[in-house]
């Protein structure tokens, strides 16, 4: 079994280099030639070196973990971020396709325009505000050509390795007394641990049900989030008590943090208000449990504080 990961770099991408190992040999390859094996490109904005080497690896599996992720940036920078996001998962596809691989891709819930109350389901009509989430969308559509395809719609993501919501607002305590955070924006912080574990179960489940050339039963697009929701105002007084209870080696001085709505922090791309995800599809097909929000945040916390 061998697995092809791009994205080696990025939160989500350090966590599967971890969770795939278990299911066969793992070629992971960063945006950077530096590090990667000779030959083999790992930049997705390089669209015909990537294909030649899906076909010089010619992998069981391809996981790409890999995006362009500078949200408001994006708005300026459209046809990079199309390159990214859109054209290279159609090229992951179509060499994917040729020799019968596993394609899992990552998008994200700003394929949505964030109306309403409810979670969304995979199955509701999208409709994305920014550059990002139309370029994502694309590339939704583009991955689904592979017969045997992993969409995994995700929100809030954050990891121990590299910078996170909880790190800058951790940062902000410590230097200022008063603070502002946004408070009508709604969603569950999602682990990039728990993204990589839940992409190796489900794997597993594919590549134990081979099947032929046709569409896998279990292809499909999955909204993969921790359970439950919050704000950003809230998320950040959750990481704050901790702190605090924990007595973390960062000493917080902040004493007013004041919730404020969307439009009082204006962006280049516009966020979507709702970015709650029904996760019951994929509860019920893959069998995966989804642990509160709260739990990996605190897991995060902890690694932080013992660092």
């Amino acid at each position: 079994m061998k697995i092809l990961l791009l994205g080696r770099e990025g939160q989500v991408g350090w966590e599967l280099q971890r969770s795939l190992l278990p299911l066969g040999e793992v070629v992971a390859l960063g945006r950077d030639s530096h590090g990667n094996p000779d030959g083999l490109c790992g930049d997705l904005s390089q669209l015909d070196p990537l294909a030649q080497t899906i076909r010089n690896i010619c992998p069981d599996v391809i996981v790409n973990a890999a995006a362009y992720t500078a949200v408001d940036r994006a708005e300026s920078e459209a046809e990079l971020a199309r390159t990214v996001n859109a054209l290279a998962p159609g090229v992951l596809a179509q060499e994917a396709q040729k020799i019968g691989a596993w394609l899992v891709h990552y998008s994200t819930d700003y394929v949505f325009d964030g109306s309403g109350q409810r979670p969304w389901r995979e199955d509701d009509a999208t409709g994305p505000l920014s550059v990002y989430g139309r370029t994502k969308l694309e590339g939704e559509q583009a991955a689904a050509q592979c017969a045997r395809h992993l969409i995994f719609r995700t929100s809030w993501v954050y990891g121990a390795r590299g910078g996170n919501f909880a790190k800058t607002m951790l940062r902000l305590a410590s230097q200022r007394e008063s603070l502002q955070v946004i408070d009508d924006q709604r969603g569950a912080p999602t682990g990039a641990d728990l993204l990589a574990d839940c992409t190796a179960q489900a794997l597993r489940l594919g590549l134990a049900n081979a099947g032929d050339s046709a569409q896998h039963p279990l292809s499909g697009v999955y909204h993969l989030a921790a359970a439950g929701e919050t704000s950003w105002f809230h998320y950040a007084n959750y990481v704050f008590s901790l702190a605090q209870t924990a007595q973390a080696a960062i000493k917080l001085i902040v004493k007013d943090v004041k919730p404020i709505p969307s439009s009082a922090y204006p962006t280049a791309a516009a966020r979507p208000l709702n970015s709650r995800l029904d996760t019951t599809k994929l509860q019920s097909t893959l069998g995966l449990h989804l642990p509160d929000w709260q739990l990996g945040v605190a897991r995060m916390l902890k690694e932080m504080n013992h660092e």
